[in-house]
């Protein structure tokens, strides 16, 4: 199946790059290519379009403010310079954020993450689900709604949950599982004493930390999630340091 996308940049050196990388990629349709804000505007406001590759810093029309003026939203991928606009862009609810120089590899994984999202939303039943299908108690499990039906599943079996917008993926040490449930609504309901967040778009499960980097979280089974500066400061206060060795002893 292809999905129609365009491209939204005021650089012609990146547009064109961006341009050839995307045309590698058999399941994506390039309807336009814009140079601005205001003609992408334009486009999507008669034209129905699957993904929306867009830098951010443009004059008159932002890709931000593109995607708040956008009615009938299709899903952004940002593409920028400036790595500030993250948060920004996350809490708007932007599929993927792509620091340049964007390479084949990474636009690659953003689209496959974005495609994955287009065919959950299509498996999903016109009856809205509410968050109210995840159950928890006061075991160590838990159960969730997914495509396939209500599953249950161990807290310490979840290694890492990763957002996919209005879906969270969970993933266990053999397998994944999608929940239809945001990220930010089962930050409310799991157990804050074993997950925390760790990013935008990752919630990790505390006792699975093999490693922590400046940037990183290396957890049991080669998983490796990307962590914040300000959720990196929290997670050593509010549990490494609780639990680190000390040189010296009082």
């Amino acid at each position: 199946m292809k999905y129609t996308c365009i491209i939204v940049d005021d650089n012609e050196i990146e547009r064109d790059a961006l341009e050839m990388h995307l045309k590698k990629i058999p399941s994506l349709d390039i309807i336009k290519v814009c140079k601005s804000g205001i003609e992408a505007a334009s486009v999507l406001s008669h034209t129905d379009v699957d993904l929306v590759f867009s830098d951010i810093d443009m004059p008159e029309l932002s890709g931000m403010a593109l995607l708040k003026s956008t009615k009938n939203k299709p899903l952004f991928i940002f593409i920028t310079s400036h790595s500030e606009y993250a948060v920004e862009s996350f809490d708007l609810d932007a599929i993927d954020f792509i620091v340049k120089p964007a390479t084949f590899e990474r636009i690659l994984k953003s689209v496959n993450k974005a495609i994955e999202y287009l065919e959950l939303k299509k498996q999903i039943s016109n009856e809205p689900i509410e968050d109210a299908d995840f159950k928890k108690n006061h075991d160590d499990y838990f159960y969730f709604r997914e495509t396939k039906g209500i599953s249950k599943l161990k807290y310490n079996d979840v290694i890492y949950i990763e957002s996919m917008g209005d879906f969270s993926k969970l993933f266990t040490r053999n397998d994944k599982h999608v929940i239809l449930v945001s990220l930010k609504n089962l930050e409310k309901q799991l157990p804050g004493e074993i997950f925390t967040r760790v990013h935008k778009q990752y919630m990790i499960n505390i006792n699975h930390i093999t490693t922590l980097t400046n940037h990183e979280v290396h957890l049991d089974f080669n998983f490796v999630v990307p962590i914040s500066v300000a959720n990196r400061q929290e997670l050593l206060e509010n549990t490494i340091d609780k639990k680190i060795l000390s040189r010296f002893t009082k």
